[in-house]
């Protein structure tokens, strides 16, 4: 749900956007770290806030890392 944002925060599309691995922080709603695949080579690290279920809001791009390899961890950001 949250590519469309990347992609318009990176100026580029992605042919491939695969989560691999996350983790998730609860804060007043949920933060979810993910590692996502975007290229045969390139990998991202995304957090996506996910507001609580009575605010009826879809998970939001709170920020990304690029630059990142498969073995790079995932960390809180």
């Amino acid at each position: 749900q949250v590519k469309p944002q990347f992609e318009s925060k990176e100026s580029r599309n992605c042919a491939m956007f695969t989560a691999i691995v996350y983790k998730t922080q609860v804060v007043a709603g949920i933060n979810y770290f993910i590692k996502v695949q975007i290229s045969d080579t390139e990998y991202v690290h995304l957090k996506v806030f996910q507001s609580l279920p009575h605010e009826n809001q879809g998970p939001s791009l709170v920020s990304f890392q690029t630059g990142k390899t498969r073995d790079d961890p995932l960390t809180y950001f």
